[in-house]
């Protein structure tokens, strides 16, 4: 081999390492899809009338644990979302009654089959009507196992988790806050119950569950208790 290909193959190898070296350097300056870096998504706007009564919605109101396979819409999600904790005025006032206006409740989405939604865990955000993405991939199993193995929570395209923060409420009102805390998820859960009846949606209020598991994979905080799952789908 003569002086020239040697030179050649020097350059090479000294391209390779400087182009490696500069991959892994960029590469780790990169924010990790993890719960620390999550994606924002806007949500559409929710509508604010119908053509089903709050009568009827009442009427009809049931709960249901079957659901066809069918996607849901960015539209249906946001309008759920919006009837869990919407922001309906100025001040911040949502859509569920709050002892004091102190919202302790948060508000999860966990995405498995919605259009315009990759698979996921999501922190709902009254303030902005938006999403953040916690975690990426489709948890509705392991969600399932940790509730008892309730194979409908896999089986619906999309399931609400409602957890608490009780520290906001009792800080004020003490060990009384407790209650109004529980009383505060019963509303969220039936706003939920009367969008989805308006929707012809199917959903059904869980309480069956393993906290510990169920935190652990949503990704909670520590101060957060897991309080309720409400899988949501069309009907069959």
């Amino acid at each position: 081999m003569n002086v020239r290909w040697i030179y050649v193959l020097a350059v090479v190898l000294i391209l390779i390492l400087v182009g490696g070296a500069m991959f892994n350097y960029f590469k780790r300056d990169q924010p990790a899809t993890d719960i620390n870096n999550g994606e924002w998504v806007a949500l559409p706007q929710p509508a604010y009338d119908s053509q089903t009564s709050i009568e009827k919605a009442l009427i009809d109101r049931q709960s249901i644990r079957n659901y066809s396979s069918a996607p849901l819409s960015l539209p249906e999600i946001s309008q759920l979302l919006w009837a869990a904790q919407g922001i309906t005025r100025p001040g911040g006032y949502r859509t569920a009654p709050s002892a004091g206006a102190l919202y302790p409740l948060e508000v999860y989405l966990i995405s498995g089959d919605i259009d315009q939604l990759t698979p996921g865990v999501y922190r709902y955000h009254p303030e902005g009507h938006k999403l953040e993405q916690l975690i990426e991939g489709d948890v509705r199993r392991e969600l399932s196992t940790a509730a008892l193995n309730q194979q409908f929570i896999q089986d619906a395209p999309a399931v609400i988790l409602i957890s608490a923060v009780y520290e906001r409420t009792t800080g004020k009102y003490g060990q009384r806050g407790i209650q109004y805390v529980h009383m505060e998820v019963g509303s969220v859960a039936e706003n939920i119950y009367l969008q989805a009846e308006s929707l012809d949606l199917g959903t059904v209020f869980i309480g069956a569950f393993h906290d510990d598991q169920v935190r652990q994979v949503v990704a909670l905080d520590q101060d957060e208790i897991p309080m309720g799952i409400m899988p949501v789908g069309k009907l069959p």
